[in-house]
């Protein structure tokens, strides 16, 4: 068990530098990994179980004790982010469907890595699990109505059965986590930190997958949606940022929305795209799952260095969040 625990933590600090490894092994040799594009919505449940394994009641509480910040940092979640997407996608004129693809990483709910971060960041950790939690719920009628708004100019959106799917990927494997966690909590608790080398796994299999599906059009678009997903990751960070400040948050709140507003669970994205938009579509998440996980660790890392004012509710969590780190998911 040390030993997996010892491989788990080295592929979650190195998260980033797998998929990168992964990414280039599979452009260039994509054959080996092709087969595996039928295994990407399996595999997402199983990060989504992986997540629900390590949810509690208490991660709730904040929701119905002091909503407003939860609500704020949603609700700037599901209408910056998409908005966003359409704004760079039509200044870039994104061929259709990378444009979809792109809106649709900006209509996804926020990703679990996104706790890891704002637990570096020296952020409100419970605000940032309560809007992961929350926004992850409402993604099955948030995300395919946003999707019919923004995106339906470009490809067909069947909002029915993306939310089929989402449940599908999302709500039942997580209700399957959380029911374990309560009838097995002790083993739950001795294997939680094996948990994130699953989820590694699951996700770098998953960029693979994509982007060995992927390699002509990556040759021809690459840059182009790199900046694209890049400029929407920031333009993220930063308007969640000033849309706290704006409410007049406390910086450790700030820290959290901007953070969860700008890191989308891009293995959602993934696999939807992939089902309702074909594999070309999937490429910004795919993209985003890379530099997600390169962004968000360099934010923290600054602001870890400015530490909040001691006076500000800053929740303090003796024990750091561990599925967590398996990646933007």
């Amino acid at each position: 068990m040390r030993i997996l625990e010892a491989i788990s933590q080295m592929a979650g600090k190195y998260f980033a530098f797998w998929v990168i490894g992964i990414a280039i092994i599979a452009y260039f040799m994509p054959d080996p990994f092709l087969f595996l594009n039928s295994y990407i919505t399996l595999l997402l449940g199983v990060v989504m179980f992986g997540m629900g394994l390590t949810l509690k009641l208490v991660d709730f509480k904040l929701v119905a004790s002091k909503p407003l910040p939860v609500i704020i940092g949603v609700l700037a979640q599901f209408l910056i982010m998409p908005l966003v997407a359409l704004a760079i996608a039509v200044a870039l004129r994104l061929p259709n469907e990378l444009a979809a693809g792109l809106v649709l990483l900006g209509s996804v709910p926020g990703g679990t890595a996104s706790n890891v971060m704002v637990y570096l960041a020296r952020g409100n950790l419970a605000l940032s699990i309560a809007m992961t939690s929350l926004s992850t719920l409402l993604a099955p009628i948030a995300t395919p109505l946003i999707l019919l708004t923004l995106a339906g100019q470009w490809l067909p959106v069947d909002p029915i059965a993306m939310f089929l799917s989402i449940v599908q990927v999302i709500i039942i494997p997580i209700t399957l986590g959380v029911l374990i966690r309560r009838v097995f909590p002790k083993a739950v608790n001795k294997s939680s930190t094996v948990i994130p080398l699953i989820s590694v796994v699951a996700i770098i299999v998953i960029v693979s997958a994509v982007v060995a599906a992927n390699v002509e059009s990556i040759a021809t678009s690459g840059l182009i949606i790199f900046s694209a997903v890049m400029l929407h990751n920031l333009m993220g960070l930063l308007l969640g940022y000033v849309t706290a400040m704006l409410m007049k948050l406390d910086e450790s709140k700030r820290r959290a929305i901007s953070i969860e507003v700008g890191m989308q669970n891009s293995g959602l994205g993934v696999a939807l795209s992939t089902a309702h938009f074909g594999p070309l579509a999937a490429l910004p998440n795919v993209i985003a799952a890379v530099w997600h996980n390169i962004s968000g660790p360099i934010l923290a890392t600054i602001w870890s260095k400015k530490p909040v004012d001691l006076k500000e509710d800053v929740p303090v969590n003796p024990i750091k969040p561990q599925v967590q780190k398996a990646g933007n998911k």
